[in-house]
């Protein structure tokens, strides 16, 4: 398929939320694929669809140390976080140079559409369920680093304006 390139922060689709998929079709998969080719060639854990641009509540997320196992979710929700947080080290391809420690649940239940277009509930625990939280966040016009405090996105801010001059 294509890898796609990478809409650069501070464009206003990174800060939009992303349009409800009515079904998953050939043009759906094909998106995925995409998706996936894109998340490989970086490489990084998962991607969002408003992140190459696409408007569409679309996320491919693979976690596992050998590749290949990666989770297709169109319309993902959340239902259910755990209390237990975990930090993990957080970063975007849209700002690239910069990264930031976010604190999110432990594990998460989400409920999405998947590749066949039959509604799937999974849990996700550790990096899988930091990696779907992050993408979630994507499609609901969220970054990474809104999770920061005031003080603290402003110098990554900073620091990721200072390494593209």
């Amino acid at each position: 398929m294509t890898v796609r390139p990478f809409v650069p922060w501070p464009d206003k689709r990174l800060r939009t939320p992303a349009e409800s998929v009515a079904e998953v079709n050939d043009n759906i998969r094909a998106i995925w694929a995409d998706m996936v080719d894109t998340m490989e060639a970086m490489p990084g854990l998962g991607l969002a669809a408003v992140q190459i641009g696409i408007m569409k509540r679309l996320a491919v997320v693979d976690c596992s140390q050998e590749r290949g196992h990666v989770v297709l979710l169109a319309n993902p929700e959340i239902l259910h976080a755990s209390a237990k947080l975990r930090e993990h080290e957080e970063a975007s391809p849209n700002l690239s140079g910069v990264s930031a420690k976010i604190e999110r649940p432990r594990a998460v239940t989400v409920a999405f559409l998947n590749e066949n277009g039959e509604q799937e509930e999974r849990d996700f625990v550790g990096v899988w369920a930091t990696s779907v939280q992050h993408q979630i966040d994507h499609l609901n016009g969220k970054m990474y680093f809104d999770r920061l405090s005031k003080m603290k996105r402003d110098m990554l801010l900073r620091k990721a304006k200072k390494a593209r001059n």
